[in-house]
């Protein structure tokens, strides 16, 4: 299966570039496998560069979770780190995706200095 980089990514979700966008739907019409890094990158950018909030990241994530011709690096950690995004928009979508993928490799306590991940279970202040 072929993978996307971030910007092809950015294409598919922001639709702000008609030319890559086009590309884009091209490329991955025959199925695309999206890493964790392409999807943290992507949903970073959409925050900072883009300015969406966490109702747009939810929706976004939750398109790629089901979309026909996308497959993302364990899905079933993207939507244990979306459930918990959803109830702690406080904590970056990305963090709670670093705490999922360590909480099912067995590797928890997750050390940090971010205080609002602190607080979820899993994660520990340091």
């Amino acid at each position: 299966m072929r993978a996307v980089d971030t910007n092809v990514l950015i294409r598919l979700l922001a639709r702000d570039d008609p030319k890559q966008m086009e590309a884009a739907e091209a490329f991955v019409a025959t199925g695309a496998w999206i890493s964790h890094v392409v999807l943290a990158e992507a949903i970073w950018a959409l925050c900072s560069v883009y300015g969406r909030g966490a109702r747009e990241i939810v929706t976004a994530v939750e398109m790629l979770l089901n979309h026909r011709n996308l497959a993302l690096q364990d899905q079933d950690a993207v939507a244990a780190a979306l459930a918990n995004y959803r109830s702690r928009p406080s904590v970056e979508f990305s963090d709670h995706l670093v705490l999922e993928i360590a909480r099912r490799a067995g590797h928890l306590p997750l050390g940090t200095f971010d205080r609002n991940l602190s607080k979820t279970d899993g994660a520990e202040k340091l």
